[in-house]
């Protein structure tokens, strides 16, 4: 195991991404940008030695030595230390990949892949070029509730058979950011935005945006199956991620990286949601603290500001 303290680094040019050599796509390098969740890491992370085609590296990106504190040791596994947020993280991992891999896989720290899930990526990648990015099937998200442990996500997976057939390829605005693949011949260049702070929310159909623009499509595929454990801990505060809701993906809009429909409808589904649920909230979500943030943003954007990043100060 390997473990780097790392600054940020510039993205590479187009130029030098056109002058890339092309990269074999079985060889892919597994991520996880992760903070403050070290007892769920320890025991997601090496479940990728059990996929059918086995990641040639993992690497972990955090913020200090106590977010991997009970990671098992091993020789493909890298450890990236730098400052936090969930943008910086998965940008020092992109900055940070070795120089064969093909392919690269993000995942959440909560995320449980079926043994298949990077074999049926790779088959995808290698049959069409034009695909850059790909996002699985979630069958069961905690998210959604209170969350699922362990042993419940592994139960759902044990409970899959088989891929299902035929496979199904889907256009998609952005892959869902808990189970992102991407051609790395495809993304020189891309990066997170950084000014998507913390959590980032919609920092992966940014990408995905900055992907379509570019002409590389962004697909779902459904056989790539995996169980989002929607592990409660190690979030951002409900004021903070409410004004997030409203801020980024209009900024996105901006940027030409989310349709302004789309948009709208982030921001009054969630606005609804907040106001409607504050009444009576879930024991896990601060709706209250999410409502708050929605206004703060509203009164923002009343004054002309697309200032993602003053979430941090909230």
């Amino acid at each position: 195991m390997t473990m780097t303290d790392v600054s940020p680094m510039p993205a590479l040019s187009t130029a030098k991404a056109a002058a890339a050599p092309s990269r074999q796509l079985s060889k892919v390098c597994l991520v996880f940008p992760t903070k403050g969740r070290a007892q769920i890491l320890a025991q997601v992370a090496p479940l990728g030695e059990k996929q059918s085609l086995k990641p040639i590296r993992t690497i972990v990106s955090c913020v200090s030595d106590e977010d991997v504190a009970g990671l098992p040791p091993s020789a493909d596994l890298t450890v990236l230390k730098g400052p936090a947020g969930s943008s910086t993280q998965r940008n020092r991992a992109l900055d940070n990949l070795p120089d064969d891999a093909g392919v690269v896989v993000i995942l959440d720290d909560d995320f449980l892949m079926h043994e298949d899930w990077i074999a049926e990526v790779v088959k995808v990648f290698e049959a069409d070029a034009s695909i850059t990015c790909i996002t699985g099937t979630v069958i069961a998200d905690g998210i959604h509730n209170s969350g699922y442990s362990l042993e419940e996500g592994l139960a759902r997976l044990a409970g899959v058979t088989g891929v299902p057939a035929p496979r199904t390829i889907s256009e998609t605005g952005g892959p869902y950011g808990c189970n992102m693949a991407f051609r790395v011949d495809g993304i020189e260049g891309v990066r997170f935005d950084e000014r998507l702070v913390l959590y980032g929310w919609q920092e992966d159909r940014d990408f995905g945006g900055q992907i379509w623009n570019r002409g590389g499509r962004v697909v779902r595929i459904n056989t790539a199956l995996g169980v989002h454990l929607g592990t409660k801990g190690g979030r951002v505060s409900g004021r903070r991620l409410g004004y997030s809701q409203v801020i980024n993906p209009l900024y996105l809009v901006k940027k030409k990286t989310m349709p302004l429909r789309d948009a709208l409808d982030h921001v009054l589904r969630n606005i609804a949601s907040n106001a409607v649920r504050s009444f009576a909230p879930e024991p896990h979500i601060d709706r209250f603290g999410r409502l708050r943030g929605n206004l703060i943003g509203l009164l923002d954007l009343m004054r002309g500001r697309f200032t993602p990043e003053r979430a941090a100060e909230l």
